[in-house]
């Protein structure tokens, strides 16, 4: 129900509308933006063009980056031949706070969730593969969030990933049971990524 009129209202349902933000929140932050200096909407509004106009996804590992690859692609410190396969860009954040992993990443873009019709031929699962039989690849973690659907995403790949003969390992116990991988603290993924198991 709209209580207020016109520009505002239509503000606020816009934000009501971003994950995470409820009808209270989005609110507080129209009324925010109502009272704030021009100068800082404008930074606002900036920031939200740029980031649409300039990033994308990387051609390799399908994380967010400015350029055709992202800096972990393109960094040569990092061991190429681990792969840690991942739902989301943002899971490749929350690994890297860990400072545990110096492998490269694999963003699926989702995982598979057939009650919102999302299948395999979805998911970036295609890439992985062509990707596992141009490099040389001597393990892949799948990383995926342990709930109903990362898991199933995870027994999908180890079935696909049984047939190139790459060691396929997962993350050990300590991440909660229908969590996600962003809201998990740095020592927790970080053991979980030293007790990571072959599966």
């Amino acid at each position: 129900m709209a209580i207020y009129d016109g520009a505002l209202q239509d503000l606020i349902d816009e934000l009501g509308r971003l994950p995470g933000i409820g009808p209270k929140s989005a609110q507080r932050i129209a009324f925010h933006l109502l009272s704030a200096e021009s100068d800082d909407v404008q930074t606002l509004v900036n920031a939200l063009t740029t980031v649409k106009d300039k990033v994308h996804f990387c051609e390799v590992c399908g994380n967010v980056a400015e350029a055709e690859k992202c800096r972990i692609c393109l960094d040569p410190r990092r061991d190429h031949r681990l792969i840690c396969v991942v739902e989301e860009p943002k899971d490749v954040g929350a690994i890297e706070r860990t400072r545990e992993f110096r492998g490269t990443y694999h963003v699926l873009g989702g995982a598979i969730d057939p009650l919102h019709g999302v299948g395999p031929a979805d998911l970036r699962i295609q890439d992985l593969m062509t990707r596992l039989s141009d490099e040389p690849v001597e393990e892949v973690i799948v990383a995926t969030d342990p709930n109903i659907e990362g898991e199933a995403t995870a027994a999908y790949l180890v079935r696909m990933l049984r047939n190139l003969d790459v060691p396929v390992s997962r993350l050990a116990s300590g991440l909660p049971v229908g969590g996600d991988l962003e809201y998990a603290d740095e020592v927790t993924l970080g053991r979980a990524f030293q007790g990571r198991r072959r599966m």
